[in-house]
C-alpha cells in the first residue's frame, strides 16, 4: 500500500511538473505571437507620436527606436502641463495625435489621469526583460497610481536642490536652507515658475513640506525671486551670474555648460532640510484612442527595456529602478541608499493632495 501510495504521488507530481511545463511553454508562446503581431502592424502604422519635454536626449531615443525598430519617433516637444492643455483641447474636438506621454507627476496625476485621458499601459507590457520581476528593484515595475495600471514611474533619484555659480557663491556663504534668506541673495535667485504644474511647483511644494510656510514665502516674496517658464533661460542666467541661485536649471543645459567651463555647482540639500527623491524625467503613460496604437505597445516596451531606459539614465543623469543599468557612471549623491526614509517629492497622494495645495497657496501668495 505504501509503495502504491509513493507511485501515485510521483504520478501527481510528473502530471503538476509537465502541465507547468506546457503552461510556461505556451505563455512563451503567447507573448512571442503577440509581439510579432504588434511588431507588424506597428511597421505598418511607420511612426509614433511621443509628447515630452524639449530633451536633446530624444534625438538619441528616436534614432535607436528607428535602427532597432524601423518605426519613426515623432517628438512634440513642451512643457508638461501645456502638452497637457493642448490635448485636452484636441480631445474635446475629437482629435487625437498623440500616442506616449511621458511628464512629470503633477500633470500626469492632476490632468491626464484624473480626466481619464489614459489607456492601462500594464497589459500591453509584453516583452520578458519588463515583466520580469528581478529586473526591477522593486520588484515589478511600479505603477504609482491608485489603479496600479496606468502610470508608469521608471526612476527614483535623489534629487538636486538647487544649482550655484561657484565663482559668485563662496564656500560656507550657503552652509543651511536658512542662509538662502540672507538679504545679500535678495534680487539673486531664480526659479521655474512655481504656480504651474512641473520643476518649479515641484521645488516649492518640497521647501514647503520641509521648511513651512512662513519660510516659503520669505524666499518666494521678500527675496524677490526672477521666475520665468524658459529652464534654459535659467541656465543662462546662472552661467553668466545673473542670478548666480538657480532653482530648476536643466541638469542636461547645465552638464553642457559645465563642459564649456563654467563654474556651476549643484547643491542636494542642507542639514536642515535633506536631501529628497525625484521620479524626474517622467512617467510614462499610454495616451487613450492612441492613433498608432500598435507603434505605442512597441515604443512603451522598449522604453522600460534596459536599452531605452540607459539611454535616458546617462543622457539626464537619472538613477533607473532597473537593476540591470549601469549606475558607475553616475553621481555618488544622486543614488538613493538601501534604509534611508527619502522624503519622495514624486509620492502620489503628496502630489494629488499636499502638493496641489501647495502649488494653489503659493499662486494665491504670488498673486499670480
Amino acid at each position: 500500500m505504501r509503495m502504491l501510495f509513493k507511485l501515485k504521488r510521483m504520478k501527481s507530481l510528473i502530471s503538476l511538473v509537465f502541465g507547468l511545463c506546457l503552461t510556461t511553454a505556451a505563455w512563451g508562446q503567447t507573448w512571442e505571437k503577440e509581439w510579432k503581431d504588434t511588431l507588424a502592424k506597428a511597421k505598418q502604422e511607420g511612426k509614433v507620436v511621443v509628447a515630452t519635454s524639449p530633451d536633446p536626449i530624444m534625438r538619441e531615443i528616436a534614432a535607436r527606436f528607428k535602427e532597432r525598430f524601423g518605426i519613426t519617433v515623432e517628438h512634440l516637444a513642451g512643457r508638461s502641463s501645456d502638452l497637457a492643455s493642448r490635448l485636452r483641447s484636441e480631445r474635446q474636438a475629437s482629435v487625437y495625435i498623440v500616442d506616449v506621454f511621458m511628464g512629470g507627476i503633477q500633470t500626469v496625476a492632476t490632468i491626464l489621469y484624473r480626466e481619464k485621458m489614459l489607456d492601462p499601459l500594464k497589459p500591453v507590457l509584453l516583452l520578458p526583460e519588463v515583466t520580469d520581476p528581478k529586473k526591477w528593484k522593486k520588484g515589478k515595475v511600479w505603477f504609482v497610481d491608485p489603479e496600479e495600471k496606468y502610470v508608469a514611474r521608471p526612476f527614483s533619484t535623489i534629487s538636486g536642490l538647487l544649482h550655484i555659480n561657484a565663482d559668485m557663491i563662496k564656500p560656507g556663504e550657503l552652509a543651511t536652507a536658512k542662509d538662502l534668506l540672507n538679504p545679500k541673495w535678495k534680487g539673486k535667485i531664480s526659479t521655474e515658475d512655481p504656480t504651474t504644474p512641473g520643476s518649479g511647483s515641484n521645488t516649492a511644494a518640497r521647501i514647503y513640506a520641509q521648511m513651512g510656510e512662513e519660510f516659503m514665502k520669505k524666499l518666494y516674496l521678500e527675496q524677490k525671486p526672477m521666475i520665468t517658464r524658459e529652464r534654459r533661460q535659467l541656465t543662462d542666467w546662472l552661467a553668466r551670474g545673473t542670478y548666480p541661485i538657480s532653482f530648476g536649471a536643466h541638469d542636461s543645459d547645465v552638464e553642457k555648460m559645465t563642459k564649456e567651463g563654467f563654474p556651476i555647482k549643484e547643491m542636494y540639500g542642507f542639514p536642515d532640510m535633506p536631501p529628497a527623491l525625484t521620479g524626474s524625467p517622467w512617467q510614462l503613460v499610454l495616451m487613450g484612442g492612441a492613433p498608432h496604437a500598435s507603434a505605442a505597445k512597441v515604443f512603451v516596451n522598449w522604453m522600460l527595456s534596459k536599452e531605452g531606459l540607459e539611454i535616458y539614465s546617462r543622457g539626464e543623469g537619472a538613477v533607473t529602478l532597473r537593476t540591470d543599468v549601469d549606475e558607475s557612471v553616475l553621481p555618488a549623491e544622486q543614488i538613493p541608499r538601501p534604509g534611508i526614509n527619502y522624503f519622495d517629492t514624486y509620492d502620489w497622494e503628496w502630489t494629488v493632495s499636499g502638493k496641489e495645495k501647495v502649488r494653489l497657496r503659493l499662486k494665491e501668495v504670488l498673486g499670480r
